[in-house]
């Protein structure tokens, strides 16, 4: 398995687990081209989704990264910043 598939199974692992935790999101629910908002993330709950992914896999999200709006993009998010984080060596 390579690092990006790696990667992505970690990203989409931990957002449906985040979504089913806390909003009872059936896994799936939880697919690429879900928009966040219909599954009933909010602003709050997306701050907590990202500090989620950030303490869980290590990485640094910032603001300027752009606002999220399907599950998709979230998992890309996610996705590049671990890419960057193993290319780095970190």
């Amino acid at each position: 398995m390579t690092s990006m598939a790696l990667n992505r199974m970690d990203s989409t692992e931990l957002i449906r687990t985040f979504l089913r935790d806390r909003l009872g999101v059936e896994a799936d629910r939880v697919t690429d081209g879900a928009t966040l908002a219909d599954l009933g993330v909010d602003s709050l709950m997306l701050a907590e989704l990202m500090f989620e992914a950030e303490d869980r896999l290590g990485i640094s999200i910032n603001a300027d990264e752009g606002i999220p709006q399907t599950v998709g993009e979230m998992r890309a998010v996610i996705d590049r910043l671990l890419a960057d984080k193993a290319g780095s060596g970190d």
